[in-house]
């Protein structure tokens, strides 16, 4: 089961998450709080697996709440705000998912699946650690291309964003373009997740170089990139922009 904790200072408010939760057999709600300061303390004695945490409170906000949680392993965060101005500040603190209010069942059902998603790659995670005593860490710091009939390497660095190109990808590291005989599974799979987060089917991007986040009407998000792209984030791998790797939403 997927323990969960409701904070917000609105009755009605943690009333509707408790109602969307009910619909969810696998989860269980833990415990409410209509404070930050409440809600803290809640999260460091039920320890849950998730948070579905309010914005805007009275004395410590759920920004505040979040940088004063303490541990290695904090729990998963989806923000509830009737402003849609926090989008960037979630993205930037790794929030799972932002979800406004008033609350729309299909998109909670949406943030409820990428919790699901992400609970699911930290048990994968933790049975690998349990069964090797150790983190395994082999990402690339460097990827072979090739050009002319050269091989070029090119530093992870240097990389803003990866697309796919058929039985290619393209690296995208400022105004130069390089190609590799990769699939787009398989380049994920070559890097660091705390760095690189998968937004759409056919895109990766650097997690530190994106400086813009919207929420589109269709339930897809954009992303705004320091050069200037603009990047579609779809609903499937929304998730991914708030890993723990972005602290990876």
């Amino acid at each position: 089961m997927i323990r969960a904790l409701i904070i917000d200072d609105e009755p009605l408010a943690r009333r509707g998450v408790r109602v969307c939760l009910r619909r969810a057999a696998d989860v269980v709600v833990v415990g409410e709080a209509e404070s930050g300061m409440v809600g803290l303390r809640m999260i460091e004695t039920l320890r849950p697996d998730v948070v579905f945490l309010d914005i805007q409170m009275p004395a410590m906000d759920g920004f505040a709440l979040l940088s004063a949680i303490d541990g290695d392993k904090p729990p998963l965060v989806v923000f509830l705000t009737a402003h849609d101005s926090y989008a960037l500040q979630a993205f930037g603190v790794h929030a799972v998912d932002y979800v406004m209010k008033p609350i729309d069942d299909g998109r909670f059902d949406d943030a409820l699946c990428a919790v699901r998603q992400r609970v699911r790659e930290r048990q994968a995670h933790t049975s690998q650690v349990a069964a090797t005593g150790r983190e395994l860490v082999a990402w690339d710091a460097r990827l072979e291309a090739k050009r002319g009939g050269r091989t070029v390497w090119i530093a992870v660095d240097e990389i803003d964003w990866i697309q796919a190109s058929g039985d290619y990808v393209t690296l995208h590291a400022g105004a130069r373009l390089h190609m590799i005989h990769e699939s787009m599974d398989g380049m994920e799979r070559r890097l660091d997740p705390r760095r690189f987060a998968r937004i759409h089917r056919s895109t990766i991007v650097a997690v530190d170089r994106v400086q813009g986040f919207s929420l589109l009407p269709t339930r897809d998000a954009l992303v705004t990139l320091k050069g200037g792209a603009a990047l579609r984030v779809s609903r499937r791998f929304r998730h991914r922009i708030s890993l723990d790797g972005l602290c990876r939403l």
